[in-house]
């Protein structure tokens, strides 16, 4: 799919190479090489298991690599002083799978919360202004007093959304965007992790077992089998391949 977006291929704003992970006797990853470039959306595939949310913790920091390197915007991410390390994540945002709203706030302050945490110099009106803002992106500023309660599954992924574009990330790692939702909502959601990306000219990762999702909101591809990524690619030729397992995956998994 082309959209509006830029790609700059002689910039990478994450680069891993060599990336290891076991859990006592389970070897997760066994030696993950990937790059993503500036304004371009990856997905990353792979059946349940097969270390999809082991790689996205170690990206955002959440687990630490047993062997290999992690540049994140030109820095060792899995190397920074806590300091550089907490600065250099407000630049990498997370939108989780459950979309993780706090159920006693209102959507709102769902949004100005993380604001008003990192960013303390803001006037009321500077908050109100970069809540709005966030809300007309993800199409819900008329949502903007209600409780996460009374939102639809559909409303709580684009409010997750709003919420991690609230600090403006150069990057924004997707955690399954659309699981649990029915056909028409997850369409929804793959239009908007398309136009974040025209607007804000975002680079992502989005992790994801489903494939209409991956077709459409992905520049390239990445298959994640064994421990490690075996095709990389845009979508119709990482899925032209002869490997039977990506072929299964394929045949298993893919909704047009």
């Amino acid at each position: 799919m082309n959209g509006k977006h830029q790609i700059n291929r002689e910039e990478s704003v994450i680069t891993i190479t060599g990336l290891q992970k076991s859990f006592d006797d389970l070897n997760v990853l066994t030696g993950v090489d990937f790059t993503l470039f500036r304004g371009e959306n990856v997905a990353v595939l792979g059946k349940s298991g097969s270390g999809k949310s082991v790689l996205i913790k170690i990206i955002v920091g959440l687990l630490k690599p047993d062997a290999g390197n992690l540049w994140v915007l030109g820095k060792p991410f899995d190397r920074l002083p806590g300091r550089e390390l907490d600065a250099l994540r407000l630049r990498v945002g997370f939108s989780f799978q459950s979309s993780a709203l706090y159920d006693s706030m209102d959507v709102y302050h769902n949004l100005a919360f993380p604001l008003t945490m990192n960013k303390k110099n803001l006037s009321k009106s500077d908050v109100d202004h970069e809540v709005h803002e966030a809300l007309d992106a993800v199409g819900l500023v008329e949502k903007i007093n209600e409780m996460p309660a009374d939102l639809s599954g559909g409303q709580r992924k684009r409010i997750g959304i709003a919420r991690t574009l609230i600090l403006k990330p150069e990057i924004i790692l997707y955690d399954e965007p659309t699981s649990g939702l029915d056909p028409v909502t997850s369409g929804e959601i793959n239009d908007l992790i398309r136009e974040v990306q025209e607007r804000y000219n975002t680079s992502s990762v989005i992790i994801t077992h489903d494939l209409t999702c991956a077709k459409h909101t992905s520049d390239r591809v990445a298959i994640l089998l064994d421990g490690r990524f075996s095709k990389v690619g845009s979508f119709e030729s990482v899925f032209e391949s002869d490997d039977e397992q990506i072929k299964s995956f394929y045949n298993y998994n893919f909704i047009t």
